[in-house]
């Protein structure tokens, strides 16, 4: 961060009032093997095809608790509905793949 402040000459205020904030859904998918998250290959393929359909207007994150047995699917997407709707088919797939 400091980088960019030296870089752009612009005070941290300046730089974070550039920033534009998505809506973000996290859906907490429990009881799942969670260690089998990375071996999927379906998951992978959903996330590859929510990754495309957001392209540079969303994120998504899907990630096992260190304590817990569930997977986190996190979305961000330019409205609201979007990234409930992405994270709901996420999540749903978690669910049928790790359940």
């Amino acid at each position: 961060i400091m980088q960019e402040v030296v870089r752009s000459g612009k005070t941290l205020q300046e730089l974070a009032a550039t920033m534009v904030r998505f809506p973000q859904v996290l859906i907490n998918v429990k009881d799942v093997k969670k260690e089998k998250l990375q071996e999927s290959a379906a998951i992978s393929t959903a996330v590859k095809a929510a990754e495309d359909r957001l392209g540079d207007s969303g994120r998504v994150l899907l990630r096992a608790s260190g304590t817990e047995a569930l997977i986190r699917v996190m979305v961000e997407a330019a409205s609201d509905s979007l990234a409930e709707e992405v994270a709901r088919q996420l999540a749903d797939i978690v669910k049928s793949e790790l359940g």
